[in-house]
C-alpha cells in the first residue's frame, strides 16, 4: 500500500491478523527500513495476539534519503499516513511505535493520532558520545504509556525506569536489538494483550 504524504509517498506493508484486535502501527530508524529483525520479530509475535501489523517506509526513505531532516514535518507525514490505516481498519484501537528516531517520532505524535500505547524500540536517549543533546523530554513527554526496550551496550543511551510506563534493559544488546530480536518480540506482544 502506498499513502500519499505532504512529503511524499510512504510505503505501508500490511500483515493482517485473523481476527484482529488492534492495529499496530511501526516504522524504522534514521537510516534503515522496516524489514530490521526486531520489527519482523515484533510484527510476528504482534500477530499471533491478534494484532494487524501495518510497518511503515516513511517518505524521506522511499526518496532514498538517510535522515528524516525537520522534526516537525515528518511528524506531520507521519500523522497522514497514520490517519489513512485509521480509515482503513476503523474501529480497531490503534498502537503506535518504532526503532530509534522511529521510537521518537511515535512518542511525538501519539497523542494527536489518539494511539493508547507506544512502543519505542532502541530509544535514543542522546547521540553516541554526546549525553549532553538529550531527547528524554519525547519520551516524557508522549501523553500515553511508553513501553522500552533497549540493550544495555546501546551507545545512544538508555532511559531511565522513571521515564516510562515499563522499561526493558535487554543483556548483551546493542542499538540493533538483533542478538535477541524474538525476545524482542515477547516483551512487546505482552504488552500490547494489555491493550487489545
Amino acid at each position: 500500500m502506498q499513502v500519499m504524504t505532504p512529503k511524499g509517498p510512504a510505503a505501508v506493508e500490511i500483515d493482517e491478523a485473523e481476527d484482529p484486535r488492534l492495529l499496530l502501527v511501526m516504522t524504522h530508524g534514521a537510516g534503515g527500513g522496516v524489514d530490521s529483525p526486531d520489527l519482523l520479530a515484533v510484527r510476528d509475535a504482534a500477530l499471533a495476539v491478534g494484532a494487524t501489523v501495518a510497518r511503515v517506509t516513511q517518505a524521506f526513505r522511499v526518496k532514498g534519503a538517510r535522515a528524516p531532516g525537520n522534526a516537525a514535518a515528518q511528524d506531520e507525514a507521519w500523522v497522514s499516513v497514520v490517519n489513512a490505516l485509521r480509515e482503513r481498519f476503523p474501529g480497531l484501537p490503534l498502537v503506535q511505535g518504532g526503532r530509534s528516531n522511529g521510537a521518537r517520532l511515535a512518542c511525538r505524535t501519539a497523542k494527536s493520532v489518539g494511539a493508547l500505547t507506544v512502543v519505542a524500540l532502541a530509544f535514543p536517549v542522546h547521540p553516541p558520545g554526546k549525553p549532553e543533546r538529550s531527547r528524554v523530554g519525547e519520551l516524557r513527554e508522549a501523553g500515553v504509556d511508553v513501553l522500552v526496550v533497549n540493550g544495555d551496550r546501546d551507545p545512544f543511551g538508555i532511559p531511565g525506569a522513571e521515564d516510562a510506563a515499563k522499561l526493558v534493559v535487554l543483556p548483551g544488546e546493542n542499538h540493533g536489538l538483533n542478538k535477541n530480536p524474538a525476545r524482542v518480540g515477547e516483551i512487546v506482544a505482552e504488552w500490547l494483550t494489555r491493550y487489545a
